[in-house]
């Protein structure tokens, strides 16, 4: 571990609170004032975060930037939190989404603004607690707290079936979270080391038969939330309800929950039933890639089809992840940013054009190129991101997973390939359907082009496609370390697992033998 000489870690998770108490003291008629200070809050939150990537150091898989503090003694539970290669971007992918989602919602939301503004910075909080909390229990309780400033964006400023959809994603959250906790208390016991502590448990080395209830325990809190086919039901109707703000985190950040507890999680947790089940996850994994992609051919919403993608591109970093092996890890981590950035710039695309037409409907729209050219533009070149383009960041990411699935098993590689295909047909064909061809509805001549704020919103997305795409080395070099570390850290806690299988069976036999003949004997 790598101690903070300076609690970095903790203000960057608590400063949005900063705002949430400066918004409470301001009277919620003062509209503009509520906007300012929520937007001055997460931009300056986002200028904070920035010495976690400037002050990393990229030649150690060590935890950094630790802070560690005694919380509930008796019961082993501390203030653990840090980060290293695999989690460091994350954090910075939250802080950075998090403004252009205020940013965004400057004139979409037009009822309790205050009570919107601080349950996004709430939110923020959350996310950003989950990202570096390395004690299982300080993880459980940001994992919660992360539900409630969500189901409200959901449930209080979203569409006609809000309430329904805000249920439905609570629920099948909860679900997860109870199987999760279970798994956690479990773990306590069984190990006798009485700590929560993520590292010190990273240690222990769990009876195979054990390591498959607990793993699918943490996996289905995992797999709902990724979410991973059969568990994606949820999405769409929250996608679709949710406020374009809220739909850009969601897809940008939350979902990355899922994937991101995998790889801290349940894996190195678990090793060697993450290993056997790998062939399962990988099946679920593409069957979520085409099966997203077919649905999404289908829609005849823009919003919902960007909805469906997500179910399609996070199963390219499940298998990826699975892969186990640095091109398709790596590729895992950089697709989980990828996909923040490129769908998080759909949603907000979608978003700017319902505000002007109030329809999310492909068949309402037609030759928009002609009336909004800069609308037009970076439409473009987000959907060319999204069906991974090479120069574009989705192109590095994919481009790994698909390598790291063809080193692992050839047929997954091949039925992944398969999915890229599949989104390059429904993202061109849509793109084509709502901004070329006749003008068929008179509403659309007369719409506007982006506004300087919503340009402001765009560009720097548009940026960090482009240099994830061109320069992905900035990145790869900070992660590779961490990454080669897990992947060691699998395959070694495996072998002794499965050593420990053996040994026992081999006992069992010899006691086995021993007593037969002892009992022929008498």
């Amino acid at each position: 571990m790598v101690e903070a000489g300076f609690p970095i870690l903790t203000l960057v998770t608590f400063f949005p609170l900063i705002g949430v108490i400066i918004l409470l003291f301001i009277n919620k008629e003062k509209d503009e004032l509520i906007k300012r200070v929520a937007f001055s809050v997460s931009l300056v939150e986002f200028i904070i975060s920035l010495p976690l990537f400037f002050g990393f150091n990229e030649t150690t898989s060590k935890m950094q930037f630790v802070e560690k503090a005694s919380w509930i003694k008796q019961y082993g539970i501390s203030y653990f939190v840090g980060i290293d290669g695999i989690s460091l971007f994350l954090v910075l992918l939250t802080t950075f989404l998090t403004v252009l989602c205020i940013l965004s919602s400057w004139s979409a939301i037009k009822e309790h603004i205050k009570e919107y503004m601080i349950s996004m910075l709430l939110l923020e909080t959350g996310m950003l607690g989950a990202f570096v909390a390395l004690d299982l229990v300080l993880f459980y309780i940001f994992w919660e707290v992360m539900l409630i400033p969500m189901y409200l964006l959901i449930g209080v400023w979203g569409g006609p079936r809000r309430v329904y959809a805000a249920i439905k994603f609570f629920l099948y959250t909860m679900a997860g979270s109870v199987l999760m906790l279970a798994a956690i208390l479990v773990l306590y016991f069984i190990t006798g080391a009485k700590t929560f502590n993520l590292l010190e448990l990273y240690k222990a080395t769990l009876p195979m038969g054990l390591q498959y209830w607990l793993f699918a325990a943490f996996a289905v809190a995992f797999a709902i939330k990724v979410p991973m086919f059969p568990f994606h039901t949820w999405l769409p109707d929250a996608h679709v309800e949710a406020p374009t703000a809220g739909s850009v985190i969601l897809a940008g950040v939350l979902l990355k929950m899922g994937t991101y507890g995998f790889i801290r999680f349940a894996i190195p947790l678990f090793p060697a039933a993450a290993l056997k089940l790998t062939p399962i996850v990988a099946i679920l994994a593409l069957v979520g890639i085409i099966y997203g992609a077919l649905v999404s051919m289908m829609q005849i919403d823009l919003k919902k089809l960007v909805a469906f993608s997500s179910v399609s591109h996070l199963g390219y970093v499940m298998l990826g992840m699975f892969a186990f092996n640095m091109q398709g890890v790596e590729g895992s981590i950089y697709q989980m940013l990828n996909h923040g950035i490129s769908t998080g710039a759909l949603f907000l695309i979608v978003g700017m054009i319902y505000e002007r037409r109030h329809t999310r409907l492909i068949a309402d729209f037609g030759g928009l190129s002609r009336v909004m050219p800069i609308f037009a533009t970076f439409f473009m070149i987000v959907t060319l991101s999204s069906i991974a383009l090479p120069g574009t960041n989705g192109f590095v990411g994919e481009f790994l997973i698909l390598t790291g699935a063809f080193k692992a098993k050839k047929v997954f590689g091949v039925l992944g390939a398969t999915g890229v295909i599949l989104g390059a047909a429904y993202m061109l064909w849509m793109f084509q359907r709502v901004m070329f061809g006749a003008i068929t509805h008179e509403e659309n001549r007369k719409l506007k082009d982006l506004n300087l704020r919503e340009i402001f919103t765009l560009v720097p997305i548009i940026i960090f496609i482009i240099l994830m795409g061109v320069y992905p080395k900035l990145f790869f070099k900070k992660m590779e370390v961490s990454v080669h570390n897990f992947i060691e850290q699998v395959k070694t806690k495996s072998a002794i697992t499965y050593n420990m299988q053996n040994q026992d069976q081999k006992n069992n036999l010899k006691a086995l033998l021993t007593s037969d003949k002892n009992s022929f004997s008498d």
